[in-house]
């Protein structure tokens, strides 16, 4: 009998892999279930929808990562998640990565990871966290990533993340800390990446124990208050490949160790066989990018510059350096971003630049550069944009131009040039920004310019020749400013084709004939100067259907006839017909004071009311010859015993009623100036007719009063009461008038003086032509109004020049005023525009000094401000600060971005509610844009994501109005930037700030912050 043979192997094996797989099943069940806890308790995020029992985490979760069965990371970026960090998330014991970037998570400085043994990268940034950082922080004593930027973390910084050695990466930009920087940190021998970037430390200085970051690669602490001189010390950071120092208040000059040479006295090559020459060795030898930019740096720029070999990124502007700029810059062969505009720099361009690089970006604008512009600055075929206003330069434009197929702008103006402008220029195949204005250039207009020339600006040089029949060819234009140059012949009709031009002028010519008398296209024109040539002719009626002009000026030439009455249908805001050949009665529109210097030299001209400067026009009695003397003799005498009898019967009337009223004081009123006056009282009071009425508000009216040259005209608010000032206005004009009469800003709208009587108050300020912003954006959706602008489109890069000249008001008002004004009536009607459409913040009534208050003490006693603009803190606080003009003006961004009104949302919500709930239901942001702006796609992306966090509920988590200003001015396409705004905006992200889809994780990529 044969005994039982053993089980087989193969049972063996099967029945434990059984068993193993069992107990797999049961680890992976809880471990699924401890995700499904955390998605719950994260809001159920629709983009976790995947997330379900009966798939497997490792395999069919993307943001799940798994090693042998078991979960070791998560990677939860921009999934919408809310709430808190629940303790049971270290449930999962073998956590190492976390990554919860860009959410919505809240609470304080999360703990609970204290429990995550294993962790060494934890992501928490771009969120809503509060509160301090921990003392005890280095108990994440593994940890080697420690990202926690754009946060509201507050206070200092903990010494105790200075034992955190295992860190490689630590971020900490954009919170609210406001103490010192730790000097601890330069403990962290191992850490390559330190960003501290946009925190308000309290004037520190960069720690001497930095010199000890021996791995640093990536230095990055723009806007963090530093003062005083970049530390010598820095030179031993030999690993560093990104400094950023920007927006500071540093001083004085580069310190030469930065790129000093040091040769080595002794060197030992005992049984070596090298040869050739023992190199010496430079400090920072790997730094591929600079940006000690903003700041008040002084001195020279040093010549060991050139001898950084990786450098790509180079800038220094907007400081006060001096000298030459090095020849040795310009033989750097990785050299892509050379800026060093607004310094004091002299001498002439090194010619090599462009050479021995593919440069992008050249901008030297504001400087005192001589010379001709390098010949090769396009050799590399990268050009993107040449930007040299502003200087000494000479000589004709290099013909190397012509190549540069990837060049939107080329901006030369205020210079020295000469000669003509090389034609393919006229015609390359991306630029939208000629401005060659202030030089010495001669030549004829071309008949075909590139297709999407959009700004074309040629004033005071040697032009000369016809405008070409072609310009019709140019149908993307939409400035062009040639006055004093040599233009003759005629005007063409082809010009009147060109829809999108908004700005023409073309005064100071030798342009002769008469104007077409068939305007086409000019739906968008709203500015029309053709003064200073040999026009003739009649003016074409035809003029008077440019419903959106504001501004005509036909002066110094022959036009003869009578004025066309249709142009009285124009809301003009400036008209100059003066020295012509004009005949007739002005029309009845423009005969009031308003208008008294707009006819100057047109002796045939007349006027029935008050311009002082024409000659009255009187009727022809064409019907006195019908009647016979004695009829006319007895009409005569009827007159006179009527006129007297009304006069003794006003007599009596007048008599009765002194006798009955008690005597009064003759109306006087008080002048208060708060800047030199080129007017008189008699030139406001005579002049406040209903006539020069331009708008109501709830405390009285405000009038476009003339002044004469060479103000010409100023804005008179009027407050008053048939009786007396109410208490609210009685001090919404004091608030006016302390606040307008001390402060003195650009941006902020100015306060001439006041005037004051018994029952009447009058603010006069300067006046701005183009009046409020909210008549722009949302006036062709409402009941025509007097003064209303009709419904012209702004283009995005005026309203972005817009948000951006209200928030350097305002960051003026909070951040440099002592102490700080909030306005607390933030909105797009209380921003005005001059001609330009530079913004001006106004109405101060309800503006608020932030003094410092006592224990006890509110700020205020009742909710003030617009509906759909005040921030829901107003709810349950009394207390105010410089957050809830934060709010307003964030509501205006959205305005602007999405041409929707403050209170236009759906159904109860206003435009913040309905923009967020847009945002948070995963829309596309493009669907939430003003469907009548093309293009600027990323640009107004980004300012509709700064409106969100603007007007974010709670308060902590909105930036400041520095912030908001420094993202804004990054936003701007380069051409279309005003050069005293620009900085630099192919270095800049605000994924520091904003809550995007995706964010530079790499500093690979550290050139777009």
């Amino acid at each position: 009998m044969t005994p039982p043979s053993p089980p087989h192997l193969l049972h063996i094996l099967v029945f434990i892999l059984v068993i193993s797989g069992v107990s797999s099943q049961q680890f992976s069940a809880s471990e699924r279930t401890t995700l499904l806890n955390l998605k719950q308790s994260w809001g159920d995020p629709p983009s976790l929808a995947n997330w379900n029992s009966t798939s497997s985490p490792c395999n069919s979760w993307p943001e799940v990562q798994c090693r042998n069965g078991s979960v070791i990371g998560l990677k939860l970026d921009s999934k919408l998640l809310i709430g808190t960090i629940p303790p049971f998330i270290c449930d999962l014991s073998n956590l190492e990565n976390v990554s919860l970037h860009d959410n919505y998570i809240t609470g304080e400085f999360p703990r609970v990871f204290y429990n995550c043994s294993k962790l060494i990268e934890l992501d928490i940034s771009q969120n809503v966290f509060v509160g301090t950082l921990p003392d005890d922080i280095d108990r994440l004593s593994q940890l080697k990533t420690a990202e926690f930027g754009g946060n509201n973390f507050t206070g200092d910084i903990p010494p105790a993340i200075g034992n955190l050695s295992a860190l490689t990466s630590l971020l900490l930009y954009q919170n609210l800390f406001n103490g010192t920087i730790p000097p601890e940190i330069g403990n962290l021998s191992n850490l390559e990446t330190l960003g501290l970037a946009y925190n308000e430390f309290a004037d520190p200085e960069i720690p001497s124990e930095f010199q000890k970051l021996n791995s640093l690669r990536y230095l990055w602490m723009p806007a963090t208050n530093l003062v005083g001189k970049i530390p010598k010390s820095l030179s031993n950071l030999v690993n560093l490949e990104l400094l950023d120092l920007s927006l500071n208040f540093l001083e004085g000059e580069i310190p030469p160790e930065l790129f000093l040479f040091q040769k080595l006295d002794r060197m030992f090559l005992y049984k070596n066989s090298l040869s050739g020459r023992i190199p010496s060795v430079i400090q920072l030898l790997n730094l591929t990018q600079i940006d000690i930019s903003m700041n008040n740096l002084t001195g020279s720029i040093s010549d060991d510059f050139g001898k950084l070999q990786k450098l790509e990124v180079f800038n220094l502007y907007s400081n006060q350096f001096s000298g030459q700029i090095p020849a040795s810059i310009s033989q750097i062969p990785t050299l892509r971003i050379f800026r060093v505009f607004r310094n004091n720099l002299t001498g002439e361009l090194p010619e090599e630049f462009g050479l021995h690089s593919k440069l992008e970006s050249f901008e030297v604008s504001n400087n005192h550069l001589t010379g001709k512009l390098p010949e090769n600055l396009c050799a590399g075929g990268s050009l993107t944009g040449v930007i040299a206003f502003s200087n000494n330069l000479t000589g004709e434009v290099p013909r190397s131009l012509e190549s540069c197929d990837r060049v939107t702008t080329i901006q030369l103006y205020d210079n020295s040039f000469t000669g003509e402008i090389p034609s393919g220029i006229w015609t390359l195949l991306k630029i939208s920004s000629l401005r060659l204005s202030g030089n010495s250039f001669s030549g004829e207009l071309p008949s075909k310019v590139a297709w999407n020339l959009s700004r074309l600006e040629i004033s005071n040089n040697k032009f000369s020749g016809r405008i070409p029949d072609g310009i019709s060819s140019w149908v993307n234009m939409n400035v062009f400013k040639a006055s004093n140059n040599m233009f003759s012949g005629e005007i063409p009709a082809e010009i009147t084709t060109l829809s999108e031009l908004t700005v023409l002028y073309l005064d100071g010519n030798s342009l002769s004939g008469e104007l077409p008398s068939e305007i086409k296209s000019w739906n968008s024109l709203t500015t029309l100067n053709l003064a200073r040539n040999k026009l003739s002719g009649q003016i074409p009626p035809s003029l008077a259907s440019l419903q959106d002009l504001l501004e005509l000026d036909l002066s110094e030439n022959q036009f003869s006839g009578q004025i066309p009455p249709q142009l009285g249908n124009l809301r003009l805001t400036s008209l100059n017909l003066s020295s012509n050949k004009l005949t007739g009665r002005i029309p009845s529109s423009f005969d009031n004071m308003a208008y008294q210097n707009s006819f100057l030299n047109n002796p045939n001209l007349c006027s029935t009311s008050q311009i002082s400067n024409l000659h009255n026009c009187f009727p022809k009695n064409s019907h006195s010859k019908k009647f016979s003397p004695k009829i006319i003799a007895m009409i005569i005498i009827l007159s006179v015993f009527v006129l007297l009898a009304v006069v003794l019967f006003a007599l009596f009337v007048f008599r009765d009623y002194q006798k009955k009223k008690p005597k009064r004081i003759r109306t006087t009123w008080k002048m208060t100036s708060f800047h030199k006056m080129d007017f008189t009282e008699a030139n406001i009071l005579s002049c406040m007719t209903e006539a020069n009425v331009i708008g109501t508000g709830g405390a009285g009216k405000v009038y476009r009063i003339g002044v004469g040259p060479p103000r010409g005209y100023v804005a008179v608010k009027r407050i008053w009461n048939n009786k007396k000032l109410d208490p609210d206005q009685e001090n919404e004009f004091t608030s006016e008038v302390q606040i307008l009469g001390s402060i003195r800003h650009s941006n902020i709208v100015k306060l001439l003086c006041c005037l004051s009587s018994q029952n009447s108050k009058l603010l006069v300020y300067e006046y701005l032509v183009h009046q409020s912003l909210d008549k722009w954006l949302h006036g062709k959706k409402r009941k025509p109004e007097p003064g209303l602008v009709p419904g012209f489109v702004l283009d995005w890069p005026r309203r972005l020049q817009i948000a951006i000249g209200a928030a350097q008001g305002l960051c003026y008002m909070h951040h440099d005023c002592s102490p700080p004004i909030v306005h607390r009536d933030v909105k797009s009607s209380n921003i005005l525009l001059d001609s330009e459409f530079n913004a001006k913040i106004a109405d101060f009534g309800l503006a608020k000094i932030l003094e410092k208050q006592k224990p006890g003490e509110g700020g205020m006693s009742s909710i003030v401000g617009s509906l759909g603009y005040f921030a829901p803190e107003y709810a349950y606080t009394t207390r105010i600060n410089e957050r809830i003009d934060v709010y307003s003006f964030g509501v205006v961004l959205l305005e602007l971005v999405t041409g929707k009104e403050a209170n236009d949302g759906d159904g109860d919500s206003n435009l913040a509610e309905w923009s967020w709930k847009h945002y948070g239901e995963g829309d596309s942001v493009a669907g939430a844009l003003d469907p009548e702006i093309n293009g600027y796609m990323e640009e107004m992306s980004t300012v509709f994501k700064l409106g969100l966090i603007c007007t974010s509920t709670l308060p902590s988590s909105r930036p400041s109005m520095k912030d908001v200003l420094e993202i804004l001015r990054r936003c701007n396409p380069l051409d279309e930037l005003p050069e005293e705004m620009k900085q630099g905006r192919e270095e800049f992200d605000v994924a520091p700030l904003l809550k995007r889809e995706s964010y530079i994780t790499s500093y690979q990529e550290i050139d777009d912050i």
